[in-house]
């Protein structure tokens, strides 16, 4: 059989987006503000001591439906976009489906993923700022090592604190970011006073990213003469907003193919990369233009905001310094299993995504990661790209739905986004390849642990 649809589908540099689309300007009702620990509603001023002016800016915009991207962040995004769209044919025929499945590729970078996407603008808005600092946090550490390339490219120090566990499990990811410049701590640390508090109340602790998160913060807000701030590399409206531009290409790639999803997949742990892969195609759904699509968020049995979690006001850290967003929460306290390898570990889940869970926009299903990685190796198998355990969680439901349109012959078109490479998480693997990986869901009992720690703010919950 002739494929009229080619395996991999280039843009041309030229059709990079030249603006980032904010999905809140379209939604019926944008997500619910965000709010001091006092319960007011926070202002640009109260937000600038941590995040850059013009971040501040993006987070807090509700109204404004495009952004210009710098120039000098599309000059960077030429290195390595546009990514392809896939057309995954030997996955198809192994499932023997007649559904067309499609991935939206983001790994052709060194930081292995998607995260280079708003790494680039938040460095480079710091550094139009005149900052010479920037600190974050980072978990599998994709984000750590994005931001390490994009600080060194614009000349800013940078500070990562990485979740103990996963800065054990991955030392190369931590040998990357070291090797653009990046100063890496194992979190929590006795660095921060915040970090001291966590050891003193757990020595014992594997970390956290809210307690990660927490660090970063205090670092820079210690940084001589105002010139640090902190970045996030997920959950953050402006994090959703750069990463837009995924799900902008997608739309375009499927315009010269002729085609449209039916189903938009993507992995969720805070939400950046599911909230970029489907903003267009929501714009669609909620303007009545193709009202039928269907949106699925995949997260960790292990870690389960969306399936288990509470929609609410919480804490975006563990120390309790950052204000609060409402949003699908396991609470600030809530620490998930060290032996979880699969990635998106954080408590939370993106406002934006949250609020269009809340309103029936889009689906949320949670698996173990005994599951997405048997996915994960079969579609590498068959794909021959070794995924991020994080991406498998959207390849196990892809592979669902093409399982469930070969029993009913529907021809259904399904996205997904692959948002990078599993390269650096090969203790992982070996892990599953030994037959010693396992499975923890968290008991109810476990979830009301974290559960207490969501604030109680008169007047608002």
């Amino acid at each position: 059989m002739e494929n009229a649809v080619p395996h991999r589908l280039y843009l041309k540099e030229d059709q990079i987006p030249t603006q980032w689309y904010n999905l809140r300007a379209d939604m019926p009702e944008p997500p619910d503000p965000i709010r001091l620990p006092n319960g007011e509603i926070a202002k640009p001023e109260q937000l600038a001591p941590v995040f850059c002016d013009e971040l501040v800016r993006q987070e807090l915009d509700d109204e404004t439906a495009y952004y210009d991207i710098p120039e000098p962040v599309r000059e960077m995004y030429k290195i390595y976009r546009p990514s392809p769209l896939c057309r995954a044919y030997n996955l198809e025929r192994a499932l023997g489906t007649p559904a067309k499945i499609y991935y939206k590729f983001e790994g052709n970078n060194t930081s292995g993923s998607h995260k280079l996407n708003s790494a680039i603008a938040q460095a480079y808005y710091a550094k139009a700022q005149e900052l010479t600092d920037i600190t974050t946090e980072t978990g599998a550490g994709q984000w750590g090592t994005a931001l390490a390339e994009a600080a060194d490219h614009f000349g800013l120090n940078l500070d990562v604190f990485m979740v103990k566990c996963s800065y054990e499990q991955k030392p190369f990811r931590r040998n990357i970011m070291e090797t653009f410049s990046a100063n890496v701590t194992p979190s929590p640390s006795d660095t921060t006073e915040i970090g001291k508090k966590m050891l003193a109340e757990n020595p014992d602790s594997s970390g956290s990213l809210g307690t990660a998160i927490s660090e970063a913060v205090e670092r820079a807000l210690n940084v001589p003469e105002n010139k640090g701030r902190y970045t996030l590399g997920s959950v953050l409206n402006q994090v959703v907003l750069h990463q837009s531009i995924i799900g902008l290409e997608s739309y375009e790639a499927f315009r010269e193919l002729g085609e449209y999803p039916d189903i938009v997949i993507g992995c969720a742990g805070g939400g950046s990369n599911l909230g970029g892969l489907i903003a267009p195609f929501m714009r669609d759904k909620i303007k009545g233009i193709h009202p039928d699509t269907r949106f699925i968020a995949v997260e960790p049995a292990s870690c389960p905001s969306l399936t288990r979690g509470r929609y609410a006001y919480d804490f975006a850290d563990a120390g309790k310094t950052c204000p609060l967003a409402k949003m699908y929460t396991l609470g600030s306290g809530f620490l998930p299993s060290p032996d979880h390898a699969g990635g998106l570990r954080y408590h939370g889940m993106s406002p934006i995504v949250s609020k269009l869970k809340a309103d029936g926009y889009l689906d949320a299903v949670a698996v173990k990661q005994t599951d997405i990685f048997a996915a994960a190796v079969e579609f590498a198998r068959l794909e021959t790209i070794l995924p991020a355990p994080e991406s498998a969680h959207a390849i196990f439901q892809a592979m669902e739905e093409a399982k469930r349109c070969a029993e009913t012959g529907e021809e259904k078109t399904i996205l997904f986004g692959l948002t990078g490479t599993g390269y650096f998480d090969m203790v992982a693997y070996d892990a599953y390849n030994r037959g010693e990986m396992t499975d923890h869901i968290p008991t109810d009992e476990e979830l009301e642990v974290g559960f207490a720690s969501i604030p109680s703010i008169p007047g608002v919950q």
